[in-house]
């Protein structure tokens, strides 16, 4: 089994559909696909997915779309034989919730729920890619290489014990509130926590106090659906950190994604900077 976040009854030798978002997320679970020697296909959204990604797959194996059509996604998943999706790589919050031009299955989607977050939206595409008969796969799977590991990743972690659980108890809560997956604390205070301006811009704002002894914590829902939502943290981030004055990170092991691991550890040790598995 080349990932132990497949399904026990896996088929290697169907095709797995990798719906593609943005940035660099989409590219590495291509690459860990194709090393596991299963064959793959690409979904791409139009103005999301990396240009070469999709320069990467013969014309007859990857379709373009806008966002809002999911009727199209649904017609070429069956069109593809795919016995699998895999969805990777955001969407811009702001094409989703106000640029958003459904087709017809999508305005009936839209129109079939009370509240419209990106949970609700992706868990009704969920469910509709199922009746297909297709599985929708963890987006953790080929990836587990690239996961959070417990205890020092890099550094020794210098954040008393106290103030590392005070920090993992707010994200917990913030996430078990549905607000974000993240926070900065600085011995027992709350400088920030993530909502809807994303991961970037709370370290930006946090990193406008006083940041000696700062902790970022990264963490998941209570109920976390790794279909489509797995907290991500990648060089940008580790940028955006270097960029703030905030030293360390906590990130939830077996459940975050570090994107690109090596090239993250290597440039946090550069930085300076500590990563701790929880």
């Amino acid at each position: 089994m080349p990932s132990a976040f497949l399904p026990p009854a896996f088929d290697a030798r169907r095709p797995v559909a990798l719906i593609a978002g943005r940035g660099h997320y989409p590219v590495i679970t291509a690459a860990a696909i194709r090393a596991a020697g299963v064959p793959l296909r690409l979904i791409a959204m139009d103005d999301e997915t990396m240009p070469g990604l999709i320069a990467s797959f013969p014309a007859a194996e990857r379709v373009t779309l806008n966002v809002g059509q999911v009727g199209k996604m649904l017609d070429t998943l069956k069109d593809f034989g795919a016995g699998y999706a895999l969805m990777a790589g955001q969407v811009k919050p702001k094409k989703l919730f106000h640029g958003l031009v459904p087709d017809l299955k999508a305005a009936a989607l839209l129109f079939s729920l009370k509240r419209r977050n990106a949970e609700t939206i992706f868990g009704a595409i969920a469910t509709e890619i199922e009746k297909l008969g297709v599985t929708l796969l963890d987006a953790r799977a080929f990836l587990d290489d690239q996961l959070a590991t417990p205890g020092a990743m890099t550094g020794k972690l210098a954040i008393d014990a106290e103030y590392l659980e005070h920090g993992i108890h707010i994200a917990r809560e913030i996430a078990r509130l549905d607000i974000g997956q993240g926070c900065v604390v600085r011995k027992g205070t709350v400088l920030a926590v993530e909502a809807f301006e994303g991961t970037d811009e709370m370290l930006r704002r946090a990193g406008t106090f006083k940041t000696d002894e700062t902790l970022f914590v990264k963490t998941v829902k209570t109920r976390q659906d790794f279909r489509f939502d797995v907290p991500v943290f990648g060089l940008r981030t580790l940028e955006t950190m270097h960029e703030a004055g905030l030293g360390t990170a906590a990130l939830e092991a077996g459940k975050v994604i570090v994107l690109d691991k090596a090239a993250v550890l290597q440039q946090a040790k550069a930085w300076g900077i500590t990563l701790h598995g929880f």
